[in-house]
């Protein structure tokens, strides 16, 4: 009773999700899938939909991604499991119109995800601001053990995080590169299927499309589901987000 509660509920919402598309929701998913997962252009992708005979054109394409990236994230947040009390913090560079900015990310010793933030800066106060977004995020639990590479800007950060009652007192802070090796590893799999030549061209775009790229990451993990995880289970995952009832139509 309840399940088919959620089932409706869904449904309904993906009526407004899509309200005014041209094309069918799950058309629509599936492009926004295969961009988040490969490393594809807009362009490659309204090929690919021509040669399976739809008109798409590519700047359609990316208003689907700035839309619906950020949304798949938002659904796919409540999949994610507490994280083990032990994480690792990093930042890396992303290009935006000709600059380079920074995103913060977090996953515990076991590869996790725990969050993410992009900023224009990689100062104290973006720093601080990241510890607010992932430690105030339920379910995720305060952690015990924090490991960072050298940056002056993470001793403070945390212990404004103390004072704010955010983390627990005396947390275990570590400057150990080889264990932060795991979260370097993380950013290639995360940036491998961004944008190559010039980067993003705004902040907005980037950051939407980044919380995308995250989410696929999340997804790819399994977000420790038992047995075999392939794509297809992903995309079925995705497709009842959407209240859709499939993505692997194409």
């Amino acid at each position: 009773m309840i399940l088919s509660a959620i089932v409706e509920k869904l449904k309904r919402q993906s009526k407004a999700d899509f309200k005014g598309r041209q094309f069918e929701a799950w058309l629509i998913i599936h492009a926004v899938s295969w961009y988040l997962r490969y490393p594809l252009s807009y362009r490659d992708l309204e090929e690919m939909f021509l040669e399976r005979g739809f008109e798409v054109d590519h700047s359609t394409i990316n208003r689907w991604i700035l839309v619906y990236a950020p949304l798949i994230e938002k659904r796919l947040r409540r999949f994610r499991k507490p994280h083990c009390g032990s994480v690792r913090i990093d930042e890396t560079y992303v290009r935006i119109k000709g600059q380079w900015r920074y995103l913060y990310r977090a996953i515990d010793k076991h590869g996790n995800p725990v969050d993410f933030l992009l900023t224009a800066k990689r100062n104290l106060n973006a720093a601080k601001r990241f510890f607010q977004k992932m430690l105030r995020d339920a379910p995720l639990l305060s952690p015990g053990t924090i490991g960072t590479d050298g940056a002056g800007t993470f001793p403070p950060a945390i212990g404004a995080s103390v004072d704010d009652g955010l983390l627990a007192p005396d947390p275990v802070h570590y400057v150990t590169k080889h264990l932060q090796q795991g979260i370097e590893s993380d950013h290639y799999r995360l940036k491998k299927n961004m944008p190559k030549v010039g980067g993003f061209r705004s902040f907005n775009s980037a950051r939407k499309s980044i919380a995308g790229f995250e989410a696929m990451l999340w997804l790819r993990k399994g977000f420790d589901f038992a047995g075999q995880w392939n794509v297809c289970e992903q995309n079925e995952l995705i497709a009842e987000l959407f209240g859709i009832e499939k993505v692997n139509e194409a």
